[in-house]
């Protein structure tokens, strides 16, 4: 049975006004005369009218939504500041023939938009060959001794993505030495734009093109379309095929999930049809890793490129070679490619290591002091040794933990410099408060997006650094702390967790920031069977009063009260969590995912 769970817009759902986790129950608002236009309009029940209409699928957005097509969802490329400029240079210096190099991040989202440009510089005929920061001894982004290299090997045109938008000083000293740059990048910049031929960037100040949310791939991929156009206006695909961009797009989507972008809008097209790209696993570097990995070739979705390639593509840049991810997202050698999928896959369990040891370190440092508790804005914890590598990730499992912003700063003591990653709660942007701190002259470097920001620091200047970013978030926290709620679709009973349940919902797939997963809530059950597993996660089977029940599984939780709860085997639970697909040995059911808990005894 579905039923219609509590009260819309303000009030607890299912009378959880503090769960296990601390935070209050609501059901996801959504305007009744939307959801109405949904049913009429495309047809559909009422609950996944309503999940449209409370993720802000207005009503005569649900074609686009359901069914996302690039055609109607591409933006004009020329709405991007300076593309056309940046167009307008790369292709003179294909015409040129020109030494051209791409410079990436050592990220995911880095190395997709590497490979988009590899790739269609292949088709033209062209080589284009990377460069990649070493996270350890050249940190992040442009650098002047990295633009000294580049213009020593011959360059003449450096194409920056993922990167470069506030390289200032590395940007003026390219220009010094005669080194032509355009950057391509979707972090947060200042207003005034570093020095360079184009500076192709959607958060921009002044960019109209409405497209804040893609991550640098994304961007990429427009530059492409903006390549062929270009190309095309100047001829130069008289007697020549015009490179099929749509091809890449498992590429585009890959950077987008990895960056945690919102999937709205044409970036959920883009996402959303290169997932369908993606399932032909026809990259050879994604489909090395795959099996690298021992996973199956299935339909691709977020979980492949989220949680199996992405990891794995990141961990040369954390604890390996840097260009590792790169150049195997552009190779088409299929031998080269199993050569890198299984480095990487090595490397990838050797970062679990590390970053397993890093957490319980900075757990252990922090609940002893109790800073997670005492009503700070934001945890800045550091330790020397930790690997700058890992604490990006360190800082989101600790974020989930605590629900508050987190820094993880590992620390040089020989160099007296400590390199840190932070990740934020919605509402707090910890990207603007970086920004600022660096602004103030607190860190040596420092910037990012709001919900993930890096930074440098002087080794003794972390405690100032502690003190600014509480002050300055203090107001954000406190709203964001009020508004953490645990926001639900429906009320469902076990016996309707099924397949076709789940198969329904899959329609508004693929799941992300501003199109968050559904949520389901689970009423008067029982958890049975109960077991621990390793890195802290519990199973059991959750049951009905009618005897109903549904296989679930929470994630590193066995020492906090929700998995306490689920493995003293309690009744009476209030759950919420996601439905996920469960085809083990071919079953094709489903499990849920939990999410939360509360106990009615408790309250």
């Amino acid at each position: 049975m579905i039923v219609d769970g509590g009260p819309s817009g303000s009030g607890a759902f299912l009378g959880v006004e503090r769960s296990l986790s601390g935070r209050a129950w609501r059901q996801r608002p959504a305007a009744a005369a939307v959801v109405r236009a949904h049913m009429q309009g495309l047809g559909l029940d009422e609950p996944m009218a309503r999940a449209l209409a409370s993720r802000g699928v207005g009503a005569d957005q649900g074609a686009d939504f359901l069914t996302p097509t690039l055609k109607a969802l591409f933006p004009d490329p020329s709405s991007f500041l300076d593309m056309d400029a940046a167009a307008a240079a790369i292709v003179d210096a294909l015409s040129a023939k020109a030494r051209v190099w791409v410079f990436a991040d050592y990220d995911v989202d880095g190395a997709a938009s590497a490979a988009l440009l590899v790739r269609w510089f292949r088709a033209m005929g062209a080589d284009l060959p990377i460069y990649v920061p070493d996270r350890l001894t050249e940190g992040y982004g442009p650098s002047a001794r990295a633009f000294d290299t580049l213009k020593g090997q011959g360059a003449d045109l450096v194409v920056t993505v993922d990167c470069g938008a506030a390289a200032h000083a590395a940007l003026d000293h390219a220009a010094s030495i005669g080194l032509n740059v355009v950057v391509i990048d979707h972090h947060l910049m200042r207003e005034q734009p570093p020095r360079a031929l184009a500076v192709v960037n959607p958060n921009r100040p002044g960019c109209n093109s409405g497209q804040g949310n893609l991550a640098a791939a994304g961007v990429v991929f427009v530059l492409l379309a903006a390549l062929n156009r270009e190309a095309r206006r100047r001829g130069l695909f008289d007697g020549r095929a015009e490179p099929d961009i749509r091809a890449w797009m498992d590429l585009a989507a890959l950077g987008a999930v990895c960056d945690v972008t919102g999937l709205t809008g044409f970036n959920r097209a883009l996402t959303r049809l290169g997932l369908g790209v993606m399932s032909a696993w026809g990259n050879p570097g994604l489909k090395a890793l795959l099996a690298a990995a021992g996973a199956e070739a299935r339909p691709a979705t977020t979980n492949h490129a989220g949680f199996i390639l992405g990891p794995r593509i990141n961990a040369g840049g954390r604890i390996g070679r840097s260009d590792l991810g790169a150049r195997l997202l552009s190779t088409d050698d299929p031998a080269e490619a199993a050569r890198l999928a299984a480095e990487l896959n090595a490397l990838n369990v050797a970062r679990r290591e590390v970053e397993a040891a890093v957490t319980e370190a900075a757990v252990r440092r922090v609940e002893a002091s109790g800073a997670h508790e005492d009503g700070s804005a934001v945890v800045v914890v550091e330790g020397e040794d930790w690997h700058p590598g890992v604490v990006g990730i360190v800082a989101g499992r600790l974020r989930e933990r605590w629900r508050k912003p987190v820094v993880v700063i590992g620390v040089d003591a020989v160099a007296g410099v400590g390199k840190g990653s932070g990740r934020s709660q919605p509402g707090v942007n910890l990207g603007r408060a970086i920004q600022a701190a660096w602004e103030e002259g607190l860190l040596l470097a420092g910037g990012g997006h709001a919900m993930a920001a890096g930074l440098t620091v002087a080794s003794d200047g972390i405690g100032a650094v502690r003190d600014f970013l509480n002050d300055r978030l203090a107001g954000e926290s406190q709203v964001a702390a009020g508004q953490d709620w645990v926001e639900l679709d429906i009320l469902i009973d076990p016996g309707a967790a099924t397949r076709d349940l789940f198969d329904a919902f899959e329609r508004m797939a693929p799941f992300g920031p501003a199109n968050p997963e559904p949520l389901f809530a689970l009423d008067g059950v029982q958890a049975r069977d109960a077991q621990p597993m390793n890195g802290g996660h519990v199973r059991c089977r959750l049951v009905g009063a009618d005897g109903a029940s549904i296989r679930a599984v929470a994630w590193r939780c066995a020492d906090l009260p929700l998995g306490q709860a689920l493995l003293a085997g309690q009744g009476g639970l209030k759950i919420a969590g996601r439905l996920k697909a469960d085809d083990w040995n071919g079953r094709r059911g489903v499990q849920l995912e939990i999410e939360d808990a509360a106990d009615p005894r408790m309250a």
